[in-house]
């Protein structure tokens, strides 16, 4: 995509989450990338608006510049419209009015002058730099329903016992139906 664009061509690129923060190949990308175009906004979309349920998508934009010594990127923006946002391809589609907030922080006309939001960030360059294998996979948010499930009763309990060791709940449930058999 990169290597197609003008100088000074404007791109919006779809990629999956692992595109963000495989390491080899995927590492040596981001870098190259962040340095030989200007990588100014990242948009983290909710789970399972193009594809099956849960696949992770993100568009990332960036404007192809001329060579030069100094990496072209200075900050990355990105926008979370995925943490506590739920949207599904029949019942809750992702409608444009969706956007609104994004668009309005993304600031088109002058993405210069940008202001950081709940739900927009701001990384600079040598900052993205020090991330193990440049990874861009980056989120603030707390997300509702890990808080929830944190809340679930622990493993093994659901049988009113603490079972520890080898066997572990499988022992207890073995147990059980041992227990079951005896008159």
């Amino acid at each position: 995509m990169f290597t197609i664009l003008k100088q000074h061509g404007r791109a919006a690129v779809v990629v999956p989450d692992n595109v963000l923060f495989e390491g080899g190949a995927g590492e040596t990308v981001r870098r190259e990338l962040l340095k030989q175009a200007d990588v100014h906004t990242l948009l983290r979309l909710p789970t399972g608006i193009f594809y099956a349920q849960g696949v992770k998508a993100n568009v990332l934009f960036f404007e192809r510049k001329p060579a030069q010594e100094m990496p072209w990127t200075q900050k990355l923006w990105i926008y979370d419209l995925r943490t506590n946002l739920h949207f599904t391809l029949k019942e809750n589609t992702l409608k444009r009015s969706d956007l609104d907030d994004f668009v309005a922080c993304f600031n088109p006309k002058n993405r210069h002058e940008r202001k950081e939001a709940e739900r927009f960030k701001s990384f600079a360059y040598d900052d993205l730099l020090k991330r193990d294998k440049v990874n861009l996979d980056i989120f603030w948010l707390k997300d509702d329903s890990l808080e929830e499930s944190a809340n679930l009763p622990r493993s093994g309990s659901h049988c009113g016992r603490n079972h520890r060791g080898p066997g572990g709940c499988l022992g207890a449930v073995c147990d059980d139906r041992e227990d079951l058999k005896r008159p």
